[in-house]
């Protein structure tokens, strides 16, 4: 039988800026030479578009405008086989985020949600026989669509499917109270963040200590990081921790989206801990070896 994951949040269009020197050194208020390039983005479309490489049924549920960008977002949707209803919101305009992407792999985004602004429990489709459900951070991280964001939780938990959630980044989380973000924690079955964000949300610089404080919300919580690999644990056992697999290092935009679809291919289906971190970060090293977040139609993983 096939899996089905449903991906909720944010679908962009990236454009992508590869410079050759450090950030300190770009000419402002001037020219700085760079290789630019438009590729799809979003954390959840990410998810998603990830998720195809895996056999799994992936379907997204967000918004684009009735723009260029909007067209182009659903076309490469459709043709990784990513499923979708209703996305396109008559006179609204894209989400864009500008990536600067240093020579290290390095990446800065400059988000502008557009069109992703506004989710509503409309959005959500028919639940029935999806085996997991992922939320982008970015959605209830934005005040326009949290009311909806957790309409939907609610029915999701009703309907007994389990609900993974990356909160997004340091950044974007620092513009909410941070209780509010703590107090959605508890709606969630695994929880899927990076070193800076668990630190951030339990103030324990010590990576065992902030699972340990995560675990009393989540009943999984995974640290992805980078380089070194991620971290899981189950409430009751003991952590696990994987090595990051081998890559050339191009870019690292969608890095921890690509492990997150990886590690939820095989969790919602195995609950085994150490196979799914294994392929979180075997998709990782795909991501970074190429440019933008998101597979190539031919990528086979």
């Amino acid at each position: 039988m096939t899996t089905k994951v449903l991906c909720i949040g944010d679908v962009m269009l990236d454009v992508v800026t590869k410079i050759a020197v450090m950030p300190s050194e770009i000419n402002y208020g001037s020219d700085t030479a760079s290789e630019i390039s438009t590729h799809g983005g979003g954390a959840a479309a990410n998810v998603a578009s990830w998720l195809t490489r895996t056999n799994v049924e992936a379907t997204i549920v967000g918004h684009v405008g009735d723009d260029a960008a909007g067209a182009a977002l659903i076309s490469e949707f459709d043709a990784l086989g990513v499923r979708h209803e209703n996305l396109m919101v008559s006179g609204a305009r894209s989400g864009v985020v500008v990536v600067l992407v240093d020579p290290t792999g390095e990446r800065t985004m400059f988000p502008d949600n557009g069109a992703n602004s506004g989710l509503h429990i409309g959005d959500l489709p028919d639940i029935t026989g999806f085996d997991a459900v992922y939320i982008s951070g970015y959605s209830p991280l934005d005040p326009q669509s949290l009311v909806g964001i957790k309409e939907m939780i609610t029915k999701i938990r009703a309907a007994n499917i389990p609900v993974y959630f990356d909160p997004a980044s340091v950044g974007a989380m620092k513009e909410v109270d941070i209780n509010e973000v703590k107090s959605w924690l508890p709606m969630m079955n695994v929880l899927l963040l990076n070193e800076e964000e668990a630190i951030y949300l339990t103030g324990e610089s010590d990576l065992e200590k902030a699972l340990d404080s995560l675990l009393i919300s989540c009943e999984t919580v995974v640290v992805k990081r980078g380089s070194y690999g991620a971290i899981g644990k189950k409430r009751g056992s003991d952590s696990i921790s994987v090595l990051a697999d081998a890559a050339m290092v191009l870019d690292t935009t969608g890095a921890g989206d690509s492990f997150a679809a990886g590690f939820i291919s095989q969790f919602c289906v195995h609950g085994d801990l150490s196979r799914s971190l294994m392929a979180g970060a075997e998709i990782a090293a795909h991501c970074v070896a190429i440019i933008g977040a998101r597979p190539r139609v031919g990528t086979e993983i």
